[in-house]
């Protein structure tokens, strides 16, 4: 999957503020080329990826340099059940220890919303950028995610906490 290089740049960049960062620290029981294959392969990103109770029906993830991501993800909340997807574009592969990938919100077909349009509340930037770095520790990995562009204390960080524990959950259960 392609992105139009055009399309991304149409919408609102993400702030250069660097407190507007989401940092998160994890030693996963996996080994690292699994935990790479978790954020790389859309039915692995599919099985763990969003908030508790979420499910995610699209993962699609080219995990080339360029190459297009687009997932979207379902979920139940007390104003009814939503929809969200995201779609993005990948910067840095380098397997299996770094990458990085742009978010932005989009439409059921991949194209990018403006973040009000996509249920985002105010000041939301139109792209985020999230970079997975990973390191080998015997057979366990360190995972160093940081989401550049999403407050820490936000429920956007309560959101990948959960995302994360779920990851933990998913490696252990083989």
């Amino acid at each position: 999957m392609r992105l139009a290089n055009r399309q991304m740049r149409k919408v609102q960049t993400m702030s250069d503020d660097a407190t507007q960062s989401v940092v998160i620290e994890r030693t996963l029981d996996a080994p690292i080329e699994l935990v790479w294959r978790m954020w790389t392969e859309g039915e692995h990103f599919a099985a763990w990826y969003g908030p508790e109770g979420a499910t995610i029906p699209v993962a699609v993830i080219d995990a080339t340099v360029g190459g297009g991501r687009f997932v979207c993800m379902e979920m139940d909340t007390p104003d009814g059940p939503m929809r969200m997807c995201l779609t993005g574009e990948h910067s840095v592969v380098d397997a299996p220890s770094r990458l990085v990938y742009t978010e932005l919100p989009a439409d059921e077909e991949g194209n990018p919303l403006p973040p009000e349009q996509a249920g985002m509340p105010p000041g939301h930037p139109g792209t985020t950028e999230v970079t997975v770095a990973l390191e080998g520790v015997g057979a366990k990995t360190h995972m160093v995610m940081t989401h550049a562009g999403i407050p820490a204390g936000s429920p956007g960080e309560m959101g990948w906490n959960m995302a994360l524990d779920k990851l933990t959950r998913h490696l252990a259960d083989g």
